[in-house]
């Protein structure tokens, strides 16, 4: 029996090194290649929609956001204004009281658009089940694109997503030059 668990434990251990071994550094996502800041997770995604997702954990508190990244090819996935409506409204709040905020940047040749809210985020697929989670905030960048627009979007906690902005904004444009 001893000799069965240890072989299983072996064996777990051995699948999360190689787990973790083949989160890669830098992954595409439609023509861009961008590099994971190496303090965030890998995370092997099981939506064919999501075509990258990492995670952030606050080392302190162990408080976690997601990011995820969506391409859906030329002119899929709507314009970027129906985009910046839908991330606002996944809010429980009105606009006016999530500091809704966005800011065009040029990098290259590429138009960005960085979205930003705080408040209630309610968590879960439009049109489905949704659980409200307060204190929350998004950081969102939509690539435009020939190839199709590249949506990025960061959801937590509104401390760790704060602090992790420069980061994100770092990736974002570290890919596009």
């Amino acid at each position: 029996m001893k000799i069965r668990l240890l072989t299983g434990y072996a064996l777990l251990c051995g699948l999360h090194f190689i787990l973790a071994a083949e989160a890669p550094a830098t992954f595409k996502v439609s023509e861009f290649t961008f590099t994971r800041p190496a303090d965030w997770e890998w995370v092997a995604s099981a939506s064919p929609m999501r075509k990258a997702e990492l995670k952030v954990v606050d080392a302190k508190t162990k408080a976690k956001a997601e990011v995820v990244f969506y391409h859906f090819g030329p002119g899929n996935g709507g314009g970027t204004q129906a985009n910046v409506d839908r991330w606002f409204s996944q809010f429980a709040e009105p606009r006016e009281k999530i500091k809704a905020n966005t800011e065009d940047v040029t990098v290259g040749k590429y138009k960005v658009t960085y979205v930003s809210a705080e408040g209630t985020y309610k968590s879960g697929m439009p049109g489905g089940p949704q659980t409200p989670m307060p204190n929350y905030a998004l950081m969102g960048a939509i690539i435009e694109s020939g190839a199709g627009s590249v949506f990025v979007k960061m959801t937590g906690p509104k401390e760790l997503t704060v602090s992790a902005t420069p980061d994100f904004k770092k990736m974002i444009e570290g890919a596009l030059k």
